[in-house]
């Protein structure tokens, strides 16, 4: 005979989950057990992209991305490169890859986290302390990338929504017309 959960043992479940740091939805959809404070939601005109960030990995990085997503920094701002089958770059006001915020540049916080389809990473120059506000979700496995630029994130729901994001030419991944966020959020402001 199948489970059929009473309110009684829902509430026990919620205890056990609480005391272990987790929280239940009555949903229990993607978002069940999400740290809201370090979940970052990036809505697109045509969805949602959902990232859970990983201050374990590069807390300095994460804490940047908050900040200027608290701000409206990203508001509006497009992926202005976006290469198929590797990544779609985004995070400069200019929309042009060469731009940033007003802040000082971010010393790198290189891990042994492997970039894989939806992994995060902070862009750079060719300087490894050079990451400031572009950043870049990746399509497939870039294992190429791993342990030379900063991991913060991974897509943890709305693949297909970065999937769907414009596509560049070439090469270069320069984008005509390019997909924009609309607004970036850190989930806990909105809750």
């Amino acid at each position: 005979m199948p489970f059929v959960p009473t309110r009684a043992s829902t509430r026990a479940l919620r205890r056990i989950a609480l005391a272990v740091g987790l929280t239940l939805s009555a949903s229990a959809g993607p978002a069940a057990a999400q740290d809201l404070e370090n979940t970052l939601y990036i809505d697109m005109d045509f969805g949602r992209i959902t990232i859970e960030l990983r201050p374990d990995l590069a807390p300095n990085h994460v804490e940047r991305i908050k900040m200027l997503a608290r701000e409206g920094f990203y508001d509006g701002v497009v992926f202005h490169r976006v290469i198929d089958g590797f990544m779609a770059q985004t995070g400069d006001p200019t929309g042009t890859g060469m731009g940033g915020s007003t802040y000082p540049d971010l010393d790198q916080e290189f891990s042994k986290e492997p970039f894989v389809r939806g992994t995060v990473g902070m862009a750079r120059t060719s300087d490894p302390n050079s990451a400031n506000s572009q950043f870049f979700i990746c399509f497939d496995n870039a294992s190429f990338l791993n342990g030379q630029y900063t991991v913060w994130g991974q897509v943890v729901d709305g693949m297909d929504v970065v999937d769907k994001i414009k596509k560049g030419a070439g090469q270069s991944g320069s984008v005509s017309d390019p997909d924009a966020m609309v607004k970036v959020s850190v989930a806990a402001d909105i809750q």
